[in-house]
């Protein structure tokens, strides 16, 4: 089956591109959700017609991206845990908790776009990755130091 994506889609493609997918995730998921319409040819020929926009307005999101991405790179982090024995955290840092802190700091990140292998669980400098969109990528420097009692 044969789809015109209307907006991005990870691991598929992004708005304006003819993609190809399996019968079932373009009826059941792509078209419901508003994500993608038919490849049909009055569609292809509408495409057509709006490439200079949807071109125009990728450019724009992309310079978007990469100016949230520097100031992403220009923020430090310091989060402040309660600690045992060998400087291991009572609990851990998780993405859900560096969202909320780059968004105390004016930057509204979704917890699904901070990439962690694993919740951070010891007291150090630590970067992380951050996915702001378009294939564009931040690293975050956080610094998790022990709670001063």
């Amino acid at each position: 089956m044969q789809l015109i994506l209307k907006q991005n889609v990870d691991n598929l493609g992004e708005e304006g591109d003819v993609v190809k997918v399996k019968p079932g995730y373009g009826r059941n998921f792509l078209m419901p959700q508003g994500l993608a319409i038919s490849a049909s040819k009055g569609n292809l020929a509408r495409l057509e017609v709006e490439k200079v926009a949807i071109e125009a307005r990728k450019q724009q999101q992309r310079q978007d991206a990469e100016s949230i991405a520097k100031r992403i790179e220009a923020q430090a982090l310091t989060i402040e845990k309660r600690v045992g024995e060998e400087n291991k955290l009572y609990g851990s840092v998780t993405s859900s908790d560096l969202a909320d802190r780059l968004a105390e700091q004016g930057l509204v990140i979704d917890r699904r776009k901070i990439v962690l292998d694993e919740p951070i669980k010891r007291v150090g400098e630590t970067e992380v990755t951050v996915k702001v969109g378009y294939q564009v990528l931040a690293k975050l420097k956080v610094n998790i130091v022990p709670l001063a009692e």
